[in-house]
């Protein structure tokens, strides 16, 4: 279609852009044009002498980078998320198709030549295995009947994955293998603007897509695309003659900048109409083919109903014969009943062969009339289809909705979440500070028993004295057992118990130095302090068990204090990464190689720098997301030490 495009003067492009702009008025740059005819001539005639092809790959290459300029800008006001709605997205899929149909091959029909392009994406899956997820998908969506409408689905999801720039690109890198069998010479895919268009690609992966394909009719025709946006008509119109050569050069080239627009403009122009004039073809071609249908079953019928009536009367003209016959066969009964019984079985013969005759025709009217019943159970069908289709996408609305309210009530409960991180830290901070009150009080128990022990090897030197008041010393020990035991099972208590247990050592001393002074009355107590020292080591006994169970609740405890402390770094590690632009950087922070379009950008979703692919090749879950997420090498291996403490 672009190839048809007649050669025409500077004046006539001028004129036919004035009447194609959507409004826009040109009556400034044909003023500049009447005062500035010998440089316009030049410029015109240069411009008539270039290739078609190469005048529109550079129009195609100047639409996109407006068109994905725009997208990168006005996704910057959206938080880099883009729906089906918006409309330079829209307008650069349009471009998209424009540039993959440029120079393609068509492929005959039956009705018409047909321009798709969609043999040429399922060659990717060859090239690279991970698209082949994407075709599959594509290939199993019921709601794709043309190949136009699985080429754009395609496409819409492989910018959704961000790896429509790869795609392309290593397309255009096996162009002398792959895209030759699919596109004339001279096509855009096959040159070098081909390779700059994919380069312009690769900025469009900074953008998050969210587009709904199964509920988008993707079969309908090209849209148009809406130059209004891309143009400037801020020229003025007085123009001094004075004015330097160099001024006049400018504006003239943006006012051939602004002609090349329009003649884009249209060309698509063209192709909508011809895409509507193909469609009103097939319309009428099956509309001619229905009335042709209607036409021979008629005739039919007609056909029919004359051998109907021919039958009927050839069944008249026996009846009339028969009478005739037997009429003379009445006169001559005897002599020709021999002949009369012949023509008799004659006549049944025939009149059974008409009566089967008839039999057939009326199943053939019965079976024409079940064809059309058919036809029309068909027709009913296929709108008790559309209405469940309607139904279905309803219903998918809902579950929509409710899908956002459970995000909205995960959130909740991820807030809900942190408020006891947050509780939890409180608690360990307070039961520290019992485990320090702990220790203190083990370490003046200890005290206490070393006191003890001293204190018996004085007792041991007055034995002999202790005879006679072993009876009391006998009671008191077994008040000092009742009071041992209470002392075990207030142990597991917590600071009241101990508060008691220090009041009970307390009247134990006062105890012991009375029992001192009865010691030194009295030296015959051997067997009482062989009972003392059997009770002391049941004692000590009791105490090395509390220890370690103490030093299990330290170790626990500091087990939980760097869990907590790995939260925490965690945290601040979430908090204090931040998004890296992609202007900022220029070289990869890992190996400190300079980006290019073989080597892209990629950004770690841990710490938010910019690395390349091999320095970022790695994919680990983080707390943000669900699924796996790129992650460069330092924070790979930060995370799966992290992930093997936690699991020791």
């Amino acid at each position: 279609m672009a190839d048809e495009r007649p050669k025409q003067s500077h004046d006539e492009l001028n004129s036919s852009e004035s009447s194609n702009t959507n409004g826009n008025s040109l009556s400034e740059p044909v003023a500049v044009q009447s005062k500035t005819d010998i440089n316009s001539s030049a410029r015109s005639l240069r411009y008539q002498r270039r290739d078609p092809k190469t005048i529109e790959r550079c129009n195609l290459l100047n639409v996109s980078k407006l068109i994905i300029k725009e997208v990168i800008d006005s996704s910057l006001s959206h938080g880099r998320m883009l729906d089906d709605n918006h409309v330079p997205l829209q307008q650069f899929f349009i471009v998209l198709e424009h540039v993959l149909r440029h120079g393609l091959k068509p492929k005959k029909s039956l009705l018409r030549d047909r321009r798709d392009f969609w043999c040429v994406l399922e060659t990717v899956e060859k090239l690279i295995p991970e698209a082949s997820e994407i075709t599959t998908s594509v290939r199993e969506m019921p709601n794709l009947k043309t190949p136009l409408g699985k080429a754009r689905a395609w496409l819409r999801l492989s910018l959704m994955q961000k790896s429509l720039a790869d795609y392309l690109k290593e397309l255009c890198e096996r162009r002398d293998q792959v895209l030759s069998e699919f596109y004339e010479p001279g096509a855009m895919m096959l040159e070098d603007e081909g390779m700059v268009f994919t380069g312009l690609l690769v900025g469009l992966n900074v953008i998050d897509c969210n587009m709904c394909i199964k509920e988008e009719d993707l079969d309908q025709p090209m849209g148009v695309i809406d130059f209004s946006l891309y143009l400037n008509n801020r020229i003025n119109d007085d123009l001094s003659p004075d004015s330097e050569s160099a001024e006049t050069k400018n504006k003239m080239a943006t006012i051939l900048d602004q002609k090349n627009y329009l003649e884009e403009l249209n060309r698509h122009l063209n192709a909508t109409v011809t895409n509507l004039q193909q469609k009103l073809e097939s319309v009428q071609t099956t509309n001619t083919l229905l009335k042709e249908d209607l036409a021979i079953a008629k005739n039919t019928a007609l056909d029919l109903q004359a051998e109907n009536d021919s039958l009927k009367m050839n069944q008249g003209c026996i009846v009339d014969d028969t009478k005739k016959q037997l009429e003379a066969a009445k006169q001559d009964i005897e002599t020709e009943r021999e002949t009369y019984k012949t023509s008799r079985e004659g006549l049944d013969n025939m009149y059974t062969d008409l009566k089967k005759k008839l039999d057939e025709e009326t199943h053939v009217r019965l079976d024409v009339e079940k064809e059309l019943e058919l036809q029309i159970g068909m027709k009913q069908e296929m709108e008790m289809a559309l209405r469940i289709l309607e139904k279905d996408i309803h219903e998918k609305q809902d579950t929509m909705i409710s899908l956002r309210q459970q995000l909205e009530d995960i959130k909740g409960i991820n807030l809900e979440m942190y408020k006891k991180l947050q509780a939890c830290e409180g608690s360990l901070k307070h039961k520290s500070e019992l485990v320090n009150k702990l220790e203190e009080k083990t370490n003046q128990l200890v005290a206490t028993l070393k006191d003890m022990e001293k204190r018996l090897k004085q007792t041991e030197a007055d034995k002999e004295a202790a005879e006679e008041t072993a009876r009391k010393l006998g009671q008191i020990i077994v008040d000092k057992d009742a009071k041992r035991t209470a002392l075990e099972t207030d142990l597991k208590i917590e600071k009241e118990w101990r508060g008691t247990l220090q009041k009970s050592l307390e009247e134990e001393r006062e105890k012991v130095s009375a029992v001192q002074t009865d010691l030194q009355k009295y030296k015959h107590l051997e067997k009482d302090y062989a009972k003392l020292e059997h009770r002391h080591q049941e004692i000590q006994k009791t105490c090395e068990e509390q220890e370690r169970t103490l030093a299990e609740l330290g170790s626990h405890l500091s087990e939980s204090k760097l869990r907590v402390e790995d939260m925490r770094e965690a945290q601040q590690v979430n908090k204090e990464a931040q998004w890296q632009s992609d202007k900022d950087a220029t070289h990869c922070k890992g190996c400190t190689k300079e980006f290019s379009i073989s080597r892209r950008r990629h950004h770690c979703r841990n710490c938010g720098d910019i690395f390349c692919n091999e320095c970022s090749d790695n994919k680990m879950p983080l707390p943000s997301s669900a699924k796996p997420v790129r992650v460069c090498d330092n924070c790979h291996t930060v995370l799966l030490q992290r992930y093997s403490a936690t699991g020791n």
